[in-house]
């Protein structure tokens, strides 16, 4: 910190740069700031002079960053977000809140957590949660949350608790799909619809037998680049999915989807919950990741019961 003191002429400039920044305009900095717009030009003026670089080019009625502004910018605003951040949850202690960020990908969030919310509400009554969403595959470091889903190689686990399930994987689609394929009218000459995630192995299908849809027609496909949306067009009766363990246990309990096979692919990864290495981990996060374990287990424990010649226990634990 006194590395930036002696780098930055003052804190007042640090704030007054990113308000006209984010604006584009020296006059809209000051009408946020409630200052003139001379007192802002001289203080980025002084602050450039202190630096040795131009922040801004003035040119007509705004005010252009530079690529050595563009570079400060970036850096200043992610601290502001931080700091207001922490600002936040310091009020929300205050009224008896603790605030949660989960980095988990879209489809966990929306077809397993929602489903669920009310359960996890009563469960954490005082704790307000935040999500930093992953659309594709469930990969990189986990910074700047408090928890994070992740796959990876079953001896890269490096926290203890942290292991969710193994990789477990099988196509689904939804009873009517199955039903209509089997049963329906002209369904000899419809084809499997295969749905896609985009950034992953795209030959799952070759993997197996004949799917349990009677459908032999000319395979047809869909791409997403969101699972999320992958799974909502199998539950919609669009095709088949191939669904992770972790993101259509529920659909699969409730009904809405159904195993378009009787066998399942284990992956390699094991499914893990970690927490950075960059701050504490407070209790309250770690029983969040204790409940999600739970029920995600009880649920595979109930598809085991509706689906026994599947093997989904044993192949998850």
């Amino acid at each position: 910190m006194s590395e930036l003191r002696r780098m930055v002429s003052s804190s007042n400039a640090l704030f007054v740069f990113e308000a006209a920044a984010r604006s584009g305009s020296f006059t809209r900095a000051a009408e946020e700031l409630n200052v003139t717009q001379p007192a802002v030009s001289r203080m980025l003026s002084r602050f450039e002079s202190y630096l040795g670089v131009r922040l801004f080019e003035r040119a007509g009625k705004g005010a252009a960053l530079t690529q050595e502004g563009e570079a400060l910018y970036r850096r200043v605003a992610d601290g502001f977000r931080s700091i207001e951040t922490g600002l936040r949850e310091i009020e929300q202690l205050r009224a008896g809140k603790e605030t949660v960020t989960l980095s988990v990908s879209s489809a966990f969030t929306t077809h397993w957590l929602m489903p669920r919310m009310d359960r996890f509400q009563r469960s954490f009554p005082s704790v307000d949660l935040r999500f930093q969403m992953i659309a594709g595959s469930l990969r990189g470091l986990v910074e700047n949350v408090d928890l994070g889903m992740r796959f990876v190689g079953a001896d890269e686990i490096s926290q203890p608790g942290s292991l969710v399930v193994r990789e477990v994987m099988l196509p689904v689609c939804s009873p009517g799909y199955r039903r209509h394929g089997r049963d329906g009218p002209g369904h000899l000459d419809d084809g499997n619809t295969i749905i896609h995630l985009t950034d992953s192995s795209s030959d799952w299908p070759s993997q197996y037998p004949p799917f349990e849809t009677g459908r032999v027609g000319q395979i047809k496909t869909l791409s997403f680049s969101d699972y999320a949306v992958v799974v909502q067009a199998a539950l919609l009766g669009q095709g088949i999915a191939f669904g992770w363990s972790t993101v259509v246990a529920h659909a699969l309990i409730s009904g809405a989807l159904v195993p378009a096979s009787a066998r399942l692919t284990a992956g390699e990864r094991v499914c893990v919950l970690i927490t950075p290495r960059n701050r504490p981990v407070r209790p309250i996060v770690k029983e969040i990741r204790d409940w999600i374990v739970s029920e995600l287990r009880a649920e595979i424990e109930a598809i085991d019961q509706l689906y026994p010649d599947l093997g989904l226990l044993d192949a998850s634990y």
